[in-house]
């Protein structure tokens, strides 16, 4: 079966607006990232100075660039939204990736990269609803009409180990590293924030390792409510509302699962009885 045909059962059109809207569901995450870490950047954020410091550019230049990077972010963001193609989601995979990665390697826990697996989860799965190929398919605008099980699959494998690290990781943030700002976050909606980061990070943890084991519906829509309402917290506590947009990924990563399991998983249930019925 060629990614192209519709699966047993699945008429064209219906696969079609299926792969389309987990497509358009995928993208606004990943642009939701960059426009909200681009315009992050453009407000010169002091902790960048760290990041650009681990590739060697003194904390005057990092200051610099901080709006060229921002400005070049913001853009990739529109971008994905006008004219989607596997490489420029391939490229947004590996930009969050390293950027993550960056804080660990400026001396903050490795946690900190783990809890952003958003930002590289999100636009990977992306990556595998476009066709594969040579160059021309790279840059080839448009998700698959349709897609096999095997890579229903995959995509599916991807965002359920993006929800879990996302999680796992703000969770160990709070119950292992006790980190300041998390205190702040529940202060600032009159909990005892040095008491709650430690019972909340555990219950993320436990989230974590639930949907891993068994990613129930019901569950992500949980997660979908939790991720978004903690989020929040940041801009009530005093933090850009770019902060809360940046994490797109954290939403649209359970949100895409419920799609999947809801329109898709039903039909590959259905395409099963048909094939046992003939």
């Amino acid at each position: 079966m060629s990614p192209q045909e519709p699966q047993p059962g699945m008429s064209p059109s219906n696969s079609l607006q299926s792969t389309s809207t987990l497509f358009w569901i995928l993208r606004i995450g990943a642009a939701m990232e960059f426009v909200g870490h681009g315009m992050v950047g453009l407000s010169h954020p002091p902790a960048w100075a760290a990041y650009f410091g681990v590739v060697g550019f003194h904390e005057s230049t990092a200051f610099g660039l901080m709006p060229v990077v921002g400005a070049v972010d913001v853009l990739l963001g529109i971008a994905v939204l006008l004219y989607p193609c596997r490489a420029l989601a391939g490229y947004m995979a590996l930009w969050g990736l390293w950027t993550a990665l960056l804080r660990p390697l400026s001396g903050e826990p490795v946690w900190e990269a783990v809890e952003r697996a958003g930002n590289y989860g999100a636009p990977l799965a992306l990556c595998f609803l476009f066709a594969t190929g040579g160059v021309r398919a790279w840059l080839a605008s448009g998700p698959l009409e349709s897609l096999t099980k095997t890579q229903v699959s995959l995509i599916k494998s991807i965002l359920i180990w993006t929800t879990a690290l996302l999680l796992l990781g703000h969770g160990a943030l709070g119950a292992l590293v006790q980190k300041k700002l998390l205190q702040m976050h529940y202060a600032s909606i009159g909990l005892p924030g040095d008491v709650m980061v430690g019972w909340i990070g555990w219950f993320e943890i436990i989230l974590a390792i639930a949907v891993v084991l068994k990613p129930l519906r019901s569950l992500l829509i949980f997660v979908v409510i939790w991720k978004l309402a903690t989020e929040l917290l940041s801009p009530v506590a005093g933090s850009s509302m770019w902060v809360f947009i940046e994490h797109g990924g954290s939403y649209v990563a359970p949100l895409a699962l419920i799609f999947m399991d809801r329109v898709m998983g039903s039909r590959t249930e259905d395409d099963a009885r048909l094939q046992a019925a003939a």
